[in-house]
């Protein structure tokens, strides 16, 4: 089965201090997959979107080895919380707070994200 991609005008937005700023299109987030954005301040942000269509954003630096690759994680939930394995090291983050699953000790920054 062929599925015809999506399209859509909405565009993926992040809260940074003040103003809103403006990530990608809508249609390049795929469920169950993340994508790294760069931030105007040099930081990295890792984008998810679930099959319910809820959008997060979390820091795309793996706390525990500093590498920028969260964003390249395996997603799942867990008692129905949504998160990210770290490709390195397999540690969970909580997409909705950033809080580490597996030592609560850690979490990574969260973003507000919308489209419009």
């Amino acid at each position: 089965m062929t599925l015809a991609p999506e399209t859509t005008d909405l565009k993926v937005q992040l809260l940074l201090e003040d103003d809103w700023f403006t990530i990608c299109d809508l249609s390049q987030l795929f469920p169950g997959r993340g994508v790294a954005a760069l931030l105007p301040d040099g930081r990295q942000v890792a984008l998810f979107r679930d099959r319910s269509g809820t959008l997060y954003a979390i820091d795309n630096r793996d706390p525990f080895s500093g590498a920028a690759v969260l964003s390249r994680g395996l997603t799942g939930t867990h008692q129905g919380r949504p998160f990210v394995a770290s490709p390195l090291l397999k540690q969970r983050i909580d997409l909705a707070s950033g809080q580490c699953l597996d030592d609560e000790t850690v979490s990574v920054a969260t973003y507000e994200v919308r489209t419009r």
